[in-house]
């Protein structure tokens, strides 16, 4: 089912003609009671019908607010929505509830899950959504608020086992370390799933991720030994290249001329500078090169 443009009416120029009939009607009563009384039943009758028939008109006045719209189901069929804001008259018959058709943001809860690599972690997502299609949202779900809560973290669950929290390997995307990547193709999931409901889905974040209390200890000094391991690489390769720069310099202008025994203690000395934690204390060789 989708969505089409419903019948109304300008609503103000049929407001006046209803308050025109209502003065006359009052006035022909006030003045007019004693014929009506004379009239017996059938005049009793006939104003009872033209009461009706105002309070029918006046119960077709409908007004839609801005951002809003207003599905007419007449006599339990869909008869199309009134999207544009204003006054209306529509149908009386016809029932018309509200559908909001603003920006909404939905965040969901904190979900227990498991990683690609089977660690379990807490994940949640903010999900920015509007009604598109009204009739859909109406008639396609039950509750359409709730059936955008209840895809929504089943989508997260499904993007969760799909990647692992942290990559392990160079360019492989993780939930952590590409939160741009995973929160497109966690919009376009959602999407995918709120299509039928007449639901668009403008984006999507991950706001919450972290490992499950249980595991968040023993995972934390993991990261740690890791950074502290691809920091020493760094130091180390740095170290190297200032090594090797130093006797390639000492070697080009002819400084000093080292034999293959000396280049390693030289090379020796400058790693265990470099790449020390601490401060060294060099000791100073007051005698010759070789004493």
């Amino acid at each position: 089912m989708k969505e089409r443009e419903g019948r109304a009416l300008p609503g103000f120029p049929v407001l006046f003609v209803l308050l025109a009939a209502t003065v006359a009607l009052v006035v022909a009563l006030i003045f007019g009671v004693v014929e009506v009384e004379r009239g017996g039943r059938g005049g009793a009758l006939a104003l009872v019908a033209v009461v009706l028939v105002l309070a029918w008109g006046y119960a077709g006045l409908t007004p839609v607010n801005p951002n809003e719209a207003r599905a007419l189901v007449l006599f339990g069929r869909y008869a199309g929505s009134i999207k544009e804001q204003g006054f209306w008259w529509v149908n009386p018959f016809a029932r018309r509830p509200r559908i909001s058709i603003k920006v909404r943001n939905f965040e969901s809860q904190k979900l227990k899950v498991n990683d690609r690599d089977g660690n379990p972690i807490e994940v949640a997502a903010v999900v920015v959504w509007r009604v598109v299609d009204t009739a859909e949202a109406l008639f396609e779900v039950d509750d359409y608020e709730q059936f955008v809560k209840v895809q929504t973290e089943a989508a997260i669950r499904t993007l969760a086992t799909a990647y692992p929290y942290d990559a392990h390997v160079e360019g492989e995307l993780s939930l952590r370390g590409n939160p741009h990547e995973v929160g497109e193709e966690l919009q376009a999931g959602v999407q995918g799933r709120l299509q039928k409901a007449g639901i668009e889905v403008m984006d999507t974040r991950i706001s919450h991720l972290a490992y499950a209390p249980e595991i968040a200890n023993a995972m934390l000094r993991r990261q740690q030994a890791s950074a502290i391991i691809d920091a020493r690489t760094r130091i180390v390769e740095g170290a190297v290249s200032m090594v090797q720069m130093a006797l390639d310099q000492l070697s080009e202008k002819h400084i000093v001329e080292l034999d293959e025994e000396r280049k390693a203690t030289m090379v020796s000395n400058l790693l265990v500078v470099l790449c020390s934690e601490h401060e060294t204390q060099p000791v100073v060789n007051t005698g010759t090169l070789y004493q």
